[in-house]
């Protein structure tokens, strides 16, 4: 498998009247094309900022891209004009946001929405669209999509809504869809039915796809590798069983811990990640889960630790895998 999309050395900050939230510090992964990667971490780590990056939807000022490239089909989307982006969003690459609600336009019908970008990059009549439209929700499993295309987002459900986004995103049948959170505010049916959909759009389009989510059920369900983030910074990568089965960094083991499992001792407690994440306007010079790790050493707290490779396919930026500590805790 080729790679579609590269993120290198990826640095996004935040101007605000306090100073400068260094949100998004040196982020580096890529994306094989029809593989589905999922990216994890807590809330304000730099996930969401990331993918908007990615779409170049983050507004310049306040936002700053310091440094690094995203590398899409081997052009630097960075580099591109909004004039140019404007050809790649909705064409080359899909996104569905975490609020369909807000996301979708009130004023608008779904299925003008559907059809603004078929008209726009396929330059499809407006027959041609409306039929591609009807297509589109019938293929995300929506129920009588001739009447649906004619209604607005209020008169559909949040399960409805999620599809009509898919829609959206997968109209002019794009080779990356990112999904922030496509799932966070629906009741478990509902996300299943997404979920399946989007596997099943997948397996038919060879469409690559970003995950973007805290869930880690829809994780092991549907991704191929993942990518933990702390703090604007991945800590750990690998596939979905060297992350599952054989964690590396300390805060990805919390977050494995603080899920409930279907064979765990009901007497027994969740274990919770204790502490908060640093404040990024002053990020820690050294790791920056120092201060909530068990296992933290005294060079933890002066210098962030390099990638430590456990397989071709998985590593971990954490002092622990140094040799020189492998060699300690085995005395």
């Amino acid at each position: 498998m080729g790679k579609l999309l590269e993120v290198n050395d990826l640095e996004v900050s935040f101007k605000v009247h306090g100073g400068e939230v260094k949100a998004v510090r040196g982020v580096k992964f890529h994306v094989n094309k029809g593989e589905t990667i999922g990216i994890v971490g807590e809330s304000g780590c730099g996930k969401s900022v990331t993918a908007q990056t990615i779409m170049r939807l983050i507004p310049q000022p306040p936002a700053r891209i310091k440094n690094g490239s995203i590398m899409f089909n081997g052009e630097d989307l960075l580099k591109k004009t909004e004039r140019e982006m404007q050809k790649v969003r909705g064409k080359e690459i899909g996104m569905i946001f975490q609020d369909p609600m807000t996301s979708l336009n009130p004023t608008m019908t779904v299925g003008a929405q559907i059809m603004e970008p078929l008209i726009k990059h396929q330059n499809l009549s407006r027959k041609e669209a409306t039929k591609r439209a009807v297509e589109m929700l019938d293929l995300v499993g929506m129920p009588n999509p001739e009447k649906r295309i004619k209604q607005y987002p209020h008169q559909f459900s949040g399960g409805m809504r999620q599809r009509a986004m898919i829609a959206i995103a997968l109209a002019c049948d794009p080779s990356l869809l990112i999904a922030d959170e496509p799932t966070t505010a629906l009741d478990v049916t509902i996300q299943a039915q997404i979920l399946n959909v989007m596997k099943d759009l997948q397996k038919r389009l060879n469409t690559s796809i970003i995950m973007i989510t805290h869930d880690l059920g829809v994780v092991a369900e549907v991704c191929d590798r993942v990518v933990v983030m702390y703090a604007g910074k991945v800590v750990e990568e690998g596939t979905v069983q060297e992350i599952f089965k054989n964690p590396q960094h300390p805060y990805t083991k919390g977050l494995l811990k603080s899920v409930p499992s279907l064979d765990q001792d009901k007497d027994k407690p969740l274990v919770p990640i204790y502490g908060t994440p640093p404040d990024l306007f002053s990020p820690p010079p050294g790791c920056a889960f120092c201060d909530r790790c068990d296992y933290a050493m005294n060079i933890c707290n002066k210098q962030d630790a390099d990638k430590y490779h456990v397989s071709d396919t998985q590593y971990a930026r954490c002092w622990l895998l140094d040799p020189v500590a492998q060699e300690v805790r085995s005395k």
